[in-house]
């Protein structure tokens, strides 16, 4: 990846004053009145533009939002007091995909974020942080963020009815936190026909400040110090409108998202200017970007300013004709809604009519002129036979309620509720007995398909506001202090966006219950291979679940070390112990066969030992002999004589001594030889 270009030596200074800009608390404090003017002449102007771009789609939206409260409306069509019900088509869609998208997008539990690795994770601490900043969020948007959970609620009740809405995800310097909140379509204005929200040259959104909340944040040097006179009440074409004011009653501050050239270099810088839609007076104009967003070119200067974007649309079916507001069930179920009402008050007004009938008095009829009214049980006497009141009485011809008309209102009934998938299977109502399961779940699953496309928008703009919130830890989180969090701690540093993504943990493709329970089951069927960590199915198994507080069910080994040891198999450990006993067993043979053949060995170099020692005894023996044959012929050479005779003599009984002692050490020798300790005796 090539280094990022470095600014030259001659944009140094325009550098500094970016900065500058950036660290300005407020920038409208140090520009002169006429610039002030100019600059509110050219946002009041933008906004009028925009807002007039789509007075349309506000007219259409107002239209929608009555149809869904059904507000009702005194009639004078063909009566005073002709009846005008409501049928709640439009309103019965919008809780139905509100009841089902709640649960699916802010599932039970505490994990709502989800933080994906992205590269490589070789030794597994990436993935470690990454469950540390998926906590962490989570706990952020339903601990700190007070009204987040809330806003998703009203969020997606209000969505199938108007199609757009907004949320803002910022940093409250008051309160020292990030902050997402819901916005009204009809309260942030941006042109009609912008391609998209980040491409769009201004947003402007109305803020309806109470004269206590403007004074305050006047107090505080967050707006300038000037004077608004009293607020003014705008009526439906956007002109201020007479009416009387009170202390409650808000003014309309404008705070734009917009692109202004303050320093005249011909390139306009994103900024967020405040002012008063009525008086024009700016109250703020602060930087809407960092110096990390600068884009430099290969010379290093400025090419562009990547803005700072603090809005994320939510979108429910986008506009045919490419406008940047999207509809709702309003745009596509308001005609029949409206058919459907216009038939149903046919039919009440029919069976009025006839009910309670109405005609003609003939002047012959002696009575006095007039309304007459009748009382349950009450006679009244006339001054006329029963066949002159016969003659001089009319009824006004009327008829019945059409049956035609009743059920063509059936048909548009359930047509409306094909369009917003609100069939009887939907919305909880059994259907046939002999209907297949397998046919339940698949019809289900179609009328599903819609939604889940619906999803999929939801889902992206969550991912949308998460990644904001993201960038704002990294950015405002405290560096000297650390969070606790899984008895570890997370701080700014953890926020590296070249290293996590974040998503919502809501699966967008699973949206009813059945099917969660269905993917998780699946998942266990799949444990035996071998191949799945057995914590992470049991975990998704309980959250599909919804079991309240799941983590806890872990036994402490897992919750310390996040490692599962699976209890023993007893076939398993039964092949083991047989294993280890063939192994002992052969091990044993091979120890006696070893012994065997050492005893062996040792009794073979024995036996030849014995053998040598014989040998040699029997060597020194004859050695022995023949000198005393040697002896022997030397005696028998001598002369007789008495010394002679005396001498032959004793070398006779000497030798016979010398043999009788060697006979008794052979015999020893023998007797000991047994033992290997026998030895040949000394030489004499």
């Amino acid at each position: 990846m090539d280094a990022q270009p470095q600014p030259g030596i001659e944009n140094e200074t325009q550098m500094n004053q970016l900065r500058a800009k950036i660290e300005a608390k407020n920038m409208a404090e140090g520009l002169d009145k006429d610039t002030l003017q100019k600059i509110a002449d050219q946002a009041s102007a933008g906004f009028e533009y925009d807002l007039e771009s789509r007075k349309d789609w506000e007219k259409a939206s107002k239209e929608w939002t009555k149809l869904a409260l059904q507000t009702v409306e005194q009639k004078t069509y063909p009566w005073p007091g002709a009846s005008n019900v409501k049928y709640p088509l439009l309103s019965t869609a919008a809780m139905q995909f509100n009841a089902r998208a709640y649960p699916a997008l802010v599932p039970a539990g505490n994990k709502i974020v989800k933080a994906t690795v992205v590269g490589k994770d070789r030794d597994g601490e990436k993935a470690k942080k990454a469950e540390r900043i998926s906590l962490y969020m989570s706990y952020q948007i339903l601990e700190e963020m007070d009204s987040w959970e809330e806003d998703m609620d009203k969020l997606l009740i209000m969505l199938p009815i108007v199609g757009t809405l907004f949320k803002k995800t910022y940093f409250d310097t008051v309160k020292k936190k990030p902050c997402s909140r819901l916005v009204l379509a009809q309260n942030l204005v941006v042109n009609n026909w912008a391609t998209c929200l980040e491409e769009a040259e201004r947003i402007s959104e109305i803020l309806y400040l109470s004269k206590r909340t403007l004074k305050s944040r006047q107090l505080a040097g967050v707006f300038r110090d000037v004077e608004l006179g009293d607020p003014h009440v705008y009526d439906d074409g956007g002109k201020p409108a007479d009416s009387r004011n009170d202390e409650t009653t808000p003014y309309q501050i404008i705070e734009q998202h917009c692109y202004y050239d303050l320093d005249d270099d011909g390139y306009s810088e994103p900024y967020v200017v405040t002012f008063d839609r009525y008086t024009k007076e700016v109250l703020r104009i602060s930087a809407r970007f960092e110096l990390d967003g600068l884009i430099l070119n290969d010379k290093g200067d400025i090419a562009a300013i990547e803005p700072i974007h603090y809005y994320t649309k939510f979108g429910f079916i986008p506009n045919a004709d490419g406008s940047f507001y999207d509809i709702g069930f309003g745009v596509l179920l308001g005609p029949l809604n409206e058919s459907v009402n216009t038939l149903i008050n046919q039919l009440l007004d029919a069976g009025h009519l006839n009910n309670l009938q109405s005609g003609f008095l003939g002047k012959g009829l002696k009575l006095k002129m007039g309304e007459h009214s009748f009382k349950p049980g009450e006679w009244k006497t006339i001054n006329s036979t029963a066949d002159d009141l016969k003659k001089q009485i009319l009824p006004l011809p009327t008829k019945e309620p059409s049956a035609v008309l009743f059920q063509l209102m059936g048909t548009l009934i359930t047509s409306g509720k094909e369009l917003a998938s609100v069939a009887e299977i939907f919305v909880g109502k059994m259907p046939g007995q002999n209907t297949p399961a397998t046919t339940t779940m698949a019809t289900i699953e179609q009328g599903m398909k819609v939604f889940t496309a619906v999803y999929k928008r939801i889902y992206r703009s969550l991912s949308s506001e998460f990644h904001k919130l993201f960038e704002l830890n990294e950015t405002y989180l405290n560096p000297d202090q650390y969070i606790a969090i899984l008895d570890d701690t997370i701080g700014p540093d953890d926020f590296n966006d070249e290293g996590y993504d974040v998503c919502p943990q809501a699966d967008p493709n699973a949206m009813s219950q059945t099917e969660k329970l269905m993917k998780a089951q699946g998942l266990l069927e799949l444990l035996p291979i071998g191949i799945l960590d057995p914590v992470e199915v049991v975990s998704r198994v309980l959250e599909a679940q919804e079991q309240p507080n799941w983590q806890k069910l872990f036994n402490k080994q897992i919750q310390e070390t996040g490692q599962f040891q699976p209890p023993p198999d007893p076939k398993l450990q039964e092949m083991q112990m047989k294993g280890q006993m063939e192994q002992q067993k052969v091990a044993m043979q091979g120890q006696a066969q070893q012994q065997k053949m050492e005893l062996e060995s040792r009794s073979a170099q024995v036996q030849l030992a014995m053998k040598a020692q014989e040998h040699q005894m029997d060597m020194q023996h004859k050695a022995e002999m023949s000198k005393i044959q040697a002896a022997e012929a030397v005696h028998k050479q001598r002369i007789f004589s008495v010394e002679g005779v005396q001498k032959i003599v004793q070398s006779e009984q000497t030798h016979k001594q010398k043999l009788h002692q060697m006979k008794e050490q052979k015999s020893v020798q023998n007797k000991s030889g047994s033992t290997g300790n026998s030895r040949p005796a000394p030489k004499k």
